[in-house]
């Protein structure tokens, strides 16, 4: 990836210009069956739709503050990278109340009421599906992003200096993220074309830096498991062996 990249964006960027083609996050969530592939350029295509309708339909603006109330899963990943994009604090399973807007899954939507801005909810179906009705006081993801235009330019530069995620109790600009997943690459091993096997949740910088920030920031690509628990051993195995894994973060 280029040194001079400075945001979760750049990234992703340098990602798209360097080998569009190739896996960039292949999903499994474990309870359902369920598995997903996206390329660095299917992935991207995600990402601008989702900043397009962050930015344009929700008015959000550098410096606001998104409660991401949604478990490891590759629609979590795009939101990450759309508030990236538009300069978007992104505060992971933070308080709806003292958010400017909510993006929520199924599983905490009564939680995300309290957020008194722009309520966006996902179902988490299979292929990006959405509510067979949508939940009263939501916008459906799946409804609002397909019409999104596929290219994304944000209206103000992105300051990678200014506050970009909050985990955890810890609270990242972009650059400290960059330099942060960049260290976390190096520990776990990676390199270009690394395949990271993760079973981690999102609700840590740990869990956000296996499942995304880090294998994007090596030039890797990342096997996210939701529910690995319900993998036995030889399952595993069989798992790291068809998804090509060189390194695990379980």
């Amino acid at each position: 990836m280029n040194s001079s990249d400075r945001t979760p964006a750049d990234l992703l960027r340098s990602a798209l210009s360097a080998d569009p083609a190739r896996p960039l996050v292949t999903f499994y969530d474990d309870a359902t069956g369920e598995r997903v592939e996206l390329s660095v350029a299917t992935f991207a295509n995600w990402v601008a739709k989702t900043a397009n309708l962050l930015q344009g339909d929700l008015s959000a603006e550098p410096g606001d503050r998104l409660a991401l109330l949604l478990p490891a899963h590759w629609q979590s990943a795009v939101w990450l990278l759309a508030c990236s994009s538009v300069g978007v604090v992104a505060d992971v399973q933070g308080d709806p109340a003292t958010a400017d807007l909510v993006v929520t899954g199924p599983d905490t939507l009564e939680r995300a009421r309290a957020c008194r801005g722009e309520r966006v909810a996902l179902a988490l179906r299979p292929l990006g599906g959405r509510f067979p009705q949508a939940p009263e006081g939501f916008a459906d993801y799946a409804v609002e992003v397909p019409s999104q235009g596929d290219r994304f330019a944000p209206f103000a530069p992105v300051d990678a200096d200014a506050p970009a995620l909050a985990v955890g109790g810890v609270e990242l600009t972009g650059a400290q993220l960059v330099a942060r997943a960049r260290e976390d690459a190096a520990a776990l091993g990676l390199v270009p074309g690394s395949r990271l096997l993760t079973g981690r949740t999102y609700d840590t910088w740990e869990g956000l830096s296996a499942g995304l920030f880090a294998p994007l920031a090596a030039g890797g690509s990342v096997v996210l498991c939701r529910h690995i628990g319900q993998l036995d051993a030889d399952g595993l195995a069989k798992r790291v062996e068809s998804e090509r894994v060189t390194n695990t973060a379980v």
